[in-house]
C-alpha cells in the first residue's frame, strides 16, 4: 500500500500566511488551521455527495431514483481544536451516509483516546473536564467522560487482574559518549 504526498505550493503558503503575527492567528480559536479543517471537511462531504447521487450540484439528476441534495444540516465536531461547526448536505431521499464524519459522529477521531489516556494517568473524571477544557476549549460534560471510561472498564479490570511473572529482567545502560 503506498501512500501519496500532497505537495502544498510555496504561493499557497505563503498567501496563507500573510497576516501571521503570533501563534493564535495559525491555531487559535479562529485561527487558520480551524478555518481550513472547516472548509476542507465541508469540501469532502461536497464530494462525497457528488459521488453518491452520480452528478454534481446544478446538473441534470443522473441517478435513476431522482435523488437530490436537499440543503444541508449543521453540526458541531469536539475535538482537539474545540468545536468545529460543519454543514453536512443531505439529498431528498436519506440515503446519504457520509465517510469522513459519519451521521450521529460528533467528536473527531482521537477524542476519545485523549480521554482514556488522561484517566489512565490517573486523573478524576472533573480534572480530565478542567483539562480537555483549558487544552482544546472543548465543553466536555462529565457524563460524557464517565460514558467514555465506562466502556473500558472491563478491560482495564482484567488487566489489572493478570498473573504476573516471576522474574522481570531489567537492563541497565550506562554510556558516555
Amino acid at each position: 500500500m503506498t501512500t501519496s504526498k500532497h505537495e502544498v505550493p510555496e504561493e499557497l503558503l505563503s498567501s496563507l500566511l500573510a497576516n501571521y503575527k503570533k501563534p493564535e492567528d495559525l491555531i487559535g480559536e479562529n485561527g487558520l488551521l480551524k478555518q481550513l479543517t472547516k472548509l476542507l471537511v465541508e469540501r469532502a462531504l461536497d464530494a462525497e455527495m457528488t459521488e453518491h447521487l452520480g452528478h454534481d450540484r446544478h446538473e441534470p439528476v443522473a441517478n435513476l431514483a431522482g435523488n437530490t441534495r436537499n440543503g444541508r444540516s449543521r453540526k458541531t465536531l469536539k475535538g482537539e481544536f474545540g468545536g468545529l461547526p460543519i454543514e453536512v448536505p443531505r439529498d431528498r431521499h436519506g440515503t446519504f451516509e457520509p465517510q469522513i464524519v459519519p451521521k450521529h459522529q460528533t467528536r473527531w477521531t482521537g477524542f476519545d483516546e485523549r480521554i482514556l489516556s488522561l484517566y489512565a494517568r490517573g486523573m478524576t473524571v472533573r480534572e480530565i473536564q478542567a483539562h480537555l477544557q483549558e487544552m482544546y476549549g472543548a465543553e466536555v460534560s462529565p457524563s460524557l467522560i464517565s460514558s467514555v471510561t465506562d466502556a473500558i472498564v472491563d478491560e482495564v479490570k482484567i488487566w489489572q487482574g493478570r498473573p504476573l511473572d516471576a522474574v522481570y529482567p531489567i537492563v541497565y545502560l550506562d554510556c558516555i559518549c
